[in-house]
């Protein structure tokens, strides 16, 4: 302790000669603290990282001292309450001055914060290096300020030094918190926008990602496998048009290490993103009308209000209600004319699935929907047992009439206490049905009616077990599941050492956990034997049929592609079926359409004068299928296969 001067001693004597006595290899460092209503919840600590001693503590009132320049130490105010000071009970605030300069600010911080002084905060690492820098001001929630941020990225698998040049952005970004219950925790999450130094939007491809402005900075927190948002999203880039692009990275604020972070793609209208239609302002009649929205289903936090309420209140809590909050157009855009028409086309769509005549392809539900993408959404958030499903972060998209019109689910959004890391409403288990929350839990959030209405009809239901069954031998095969989580858990294995050093949460409750691993490799083992155990159980329970193969080609069938020079296109289809005949072709043209069981399901007489016709399957359910065609009485077969 001989390096620290004695806290009385030096008080004692700044306070009768109002200057430092720190000695040459000492710098002063001063805490101001300014309560809030409750000062006997303030303490603060300071320790000497290269032993782990707590080398002075304090209450409400901050203090003066020197410290080591040479040594690496660790500032922390708490409060007991885990509502810092400021500003429900009152304005407290707090700050370091470290050697003539304010290092640190604050006093909206939850449970605690931190400060490291004279630390060198990494050395070098194998993932991306983001340094932020507010210069003295303090990330608000909701309130942005303009920081400095640079990213060191010298190219997959090459080592990135604290010391490197920001060769991968070098800019201004405007920053501010985000998240609704994961800001209670001490490792806060970030939206950003890059702009260039006039404060324009500056638009910047970050870290192998498409170029564009807006960006999360995800802290994965109570997620201490640090990768179930990215490893859900990968899997839904595999599956759905589209999910958010990630990168792992490490981040610094302010010279200090706070972790692994993922930069991801913010939802938003984009090419490269949710690629639908730009909706402008004087977009008010007509087919640009009719989009592109981006619309969700989620809680009011964050600033956002609703934006209409569903006729429809959720099953089993007639209390309750369905909140839809706009995306894009945002709320102080949208116009009212474009309110009026995706709450009407989203409340025909509910009509629909709710009528008595729901299944029916023409007058029922599915002129609204791309059930593709309703079932691919339901498929992975089934697969995760994602308590939030449905019901939390749900987005849902629709492009002009004129671009396919019909109504999407997506993008997939938020999966941090998915795959068995929520210890409330069964989110652990894995068995049972996210989609049934309703009849487990009472909340503020509910399902909606769509998810079992749907799966009542059982054309959607069958097209739900082929997916199945088609992803469970690709992308959603637990071997490839596992490869992938050991992938990342092998990219990770340095940083994650330097993540659960700074933030000693191993072993220790974070809220939602069900489990808690000791060991990261704990963290890893759990998600890989959860998703086993889940797959298994949805194998065994997922509804619907997936027809059989089709039956043997029939008798004296050789070649189904190029008799009499007749072929079809595309094999496998989704919409249409084009049927190329001989350029002389006149004449009439029975054509069916048998099932794998040998049952007709399309018959349909037409005079062909062309070298081509064409007829729609997209009403058919995906399988197998033959093709009958008859013509002066000479049959020619043909084998395709449906499938969306």
């Amino acid at each position: 302790m001989t390096k620290y001067i004695s806290l009385f001693t030096l008080l004692i004597f700044s306070a009768l000669h109002g200057f430092s006595q720190c000695v040459s290899t000492e710098k002063e460092l001063i805490i101001n603290i300014i309560p809030d209503n409750y000062p006997s919840e303030i303490t603060w600590d300071i320790v000497d990282l290269s032993n782990a001693n707590i080398i002075a503590s304090g209450g409400p009132i901050g203090s003066t001292l020197c410290l080591d320049s040479t040594t690496c130490f660790k500032f922390t105010i708490y409060d007991s309450a885990n509502d810092g000071i400021c500003c429900s009970y009152g304005i407290g605030s707090y700050t370091l001055n470290y050697a003539g300069t304010i290092i640190q600010s604050g006093g909206s911080y939850g449970s605690s914060e931190s400060k490291t002084i004279n630390c060198l905060p990494i050395d070098s690492t194998n993932l991306p290096l983001v340094k932020i820098n507010t210069n003295g001001q303090t990330i608000n929630d909701n309130i942005r300020i303009v920081a400095d941020m640079e990213i060191i990225y010298n190219g997959p698998n090459v080592i990135n030094h604290y010391f490197d040049p920001a060769n991968n952005y070098n800019n201004k970004i405007s920053i501010e918190k985000r998240g609704s219950s994961s800001q209670m925790f001490p490792k806060k999450s970030y939206s950003l926008e890059t702009q260039d130094a006039l404060g324009n939007n500056n638009n910047v491809s970050l870290i192998d990602m498409p170029v564009e402005n807006d960006w999360v900075l995800y802290a994965p927190y109570s997620d201490k496998s640090l990768m179930r948002n990215v490893l859900t999203y990968e899997l839904g880039r595999k599956m759905m048009k589209y999910a958010p692009r990630t990168q792992f990275c490490e981040v610094v604020l302010n010279e200090e290490y706070i972790g692994i972070y993922v930069l991801t793609e913010k939802i938003k209208r984009d090419n490269d993103r949710v690629d639908i239609s730009k909706l402008d302002a004087d977009d008010l009649a007509g087919d640009s009308l009719t989009g592109g929205y981006i619309v969700k289903i989620d809680k009011t936090t964050g600033g956002s209000n609703i934006g209409w309420v569903s006729p429809y209140a959720p099953p089993n809590d007639p209390t309750e209600q369905i909140d839809f909050i706009y995306h894009y157009p945002k709320e102080s855009d949208i116009q009212p004319a474009q309110k009026n028409y995706i709450e009407t086309y989203i409340t025909d769509f509910e009509n629909a699935l709710n009528g008595p005549n729901f299944e029916d392809p023409i007058i029922g539900y599915t002129p609204f929907i791309k059930d593709k993408s309703f079932i691919d959404f339901f498929i992975l958030n089934e697969l995760s047992k994602n308590v939030d499903g449905y019901r939390i972060s749900s987005y849902l998209y629709k492009d002009k009439e004129s671009k396919g019109g019909k109504l999407k689910m997506g993008p997939l959004w938020d999966f941090n206490i998915a795959f068995g890391n929520s210890n409330y409403c069964e989110g652990e288990i894995t068995t049972g049905w996210q989609k049934d929350f309703n009849d487990i839990c009472q909340h503020a959030n509910m399902v909606p009616f769509w998810w079992n209405r749907l799966l009542q009809d059982t054309t959607f239901a069958n097209k739900l077990k082929c997916r199945w069954e088609d992803k469970r031998t690709g992308p959603l095969h637990l071997d490839s599941i596992v490869h992938q989580i050991d992938s990342f858990a092998l990219y990770l294995d340095q940083a994650q050492q330097r993540n659960f050093t700074t933030w000693n949460i191993l072993g220790t409750y974070i809220w939602p956990n069900s489990y808690i691993g000791n060991t990261y490799q704990d963290e890893i083992n759990y998600l890989k034997g959860w998703i086993s155990f889940r797959l298994n159980w949805l194998d065994n329970n997922m509804p619907g049929t997936c027809p059989p193969p089709p039956p043997p080609a029939p008798v004296g069938i050789e070649d189904y592609k190029t008799i009499s020079n007749i072929s079809i296109y595309p094999n496998p289809t989704n919409d249409r079926l084009h049927i190329n005949l001989p350029n002389n072709y006149f004449s009439k043209l029975k054509i069916e359409i048998l099932d794998a069981k040998g049952v007709i399901v399309y018959n349909h007489l037409v005079l062909v004068n062309s070298a081509k016709t064409s007829i729609s399957v997209n009403e058919l359910k995906n399988g197998f299928y033959t093709l009958k065609l008859t013509s002066n009485k000479v049959n020619e077969f043909f084998k395709f296969i449906k499938s969306d």
